[in-house]
């Protein structure tokens, strides 16, 4: 007597088993064309019939319509037990395996990108955005503990600690921060922490971020990180020579001629 497991095995592979291919209904084309003609236009030649469960079948004609490469026709027939007059039960036009078909709808919140709004655009904010949270809650953020005036009299709502340590890290790790082509080829001292021109900013963002305010760096009016440098560092002069070297002065010569002496 068998096990069960044997029993379970033999049951897997019957399911498993590809459906008979019904023969009168794989036989009965004329009719699948016929109701593929009713449906639409551009009924090419007959490519496959295909089995779909007992006396079920689906025959494919190719599509020639304009625009609608390796798309086909289809057409499902089936009959009822011991029937042999096949019936339709639907026809579609569907995508084939190389069908030209649009690519796959991506949700606009999934297709955008950092810095994508531009000017005279406008992105809403969900009102379930994780980075925020209501300004009448307390935070760990001395910025937005004052309750006197976040309540009704400021901004609705501010950033929690998700959402300042994921912005923390895209600017640490963006175009202002130490790994920056301009901050490698800057002297190693030369540090917008240590500079003049830096401005830091308030709250729990203070000890790592500032805004540059120099006029000569490419950096003015942008968040850098305090371990970013450039070459407009405010004692630029301390860490490298900037003096001209080599450079001879030449002798004074005046031009006299013409003029008259009194």
């Amino acid at each position: 007597m068998p096990d069960s497991s044997t029993t379970s095995a033999a049951a897997k592979t019957a399911r498993a088993r590809k459906p008979r291919l019904d023969k009168a209904l794989a036989d009965a084309v004329d009719l699948a064309r016929e109701s593929a003609e009713d449906a639409g236009d551009g009924i090419g030649e007959h490519l496959s019939v295909e089995a779909e469960s007992e006396r079920v079948v689906t025959h494919y004609f190719e599509c020639t319509l304009p625009g609608y490469r390796g798309w086909r026709w289809a057409v499902v027939l089936t009959r009822a037990p011991r029937a042999r007059a096949a019936t339709v039960s639907e026809t579609a036009l569907l995508p084939g395996p190389d069908a030209l078909r649009a690519p796959a709808w991506v949700p606009w919140a999934d297709r955008l990108e950092g810095g994508e709004v531009g000017t005279g655009e406008v992105l809403p904010t969900e009102d379930d955005d994780d980075r925020l949270m209501p300004a009448y809650q307390l935070s760990d953020d001395d910025a937005v503990e004052d309750i006197a005036y976040e309540l009704g009299l400021g901004r609705e709502r501010v950033m929690n600690r998700e959402g300042r340590s994921e912005t923390a890290q895209r600017w640490y790790d963006g175009d202002r921060g130490p790994t920056a082509p301009i901050a490698e080829a800057a002297p190693a001292p030369a540090r917008c922490g240590t500079c003049g021109f830096f401005m830091p900013l308030a709250g729990s963002m203070r000890l790592a971020f500032g805004a540059c305010a120099n006029l000569y760096s490419s950096e003015d009016a942008r968040v850098v990180s305090a371990d970013h440098g450039c070459g407009a560092h405010s004692q630029i002069s301390e860490f490298v020579d900037t003096t001209p070297q080599g450079v001879e002065k030449s002798e004074i010569v005046y031009d006299d001629e013409g003029s008259e002496i009194l």
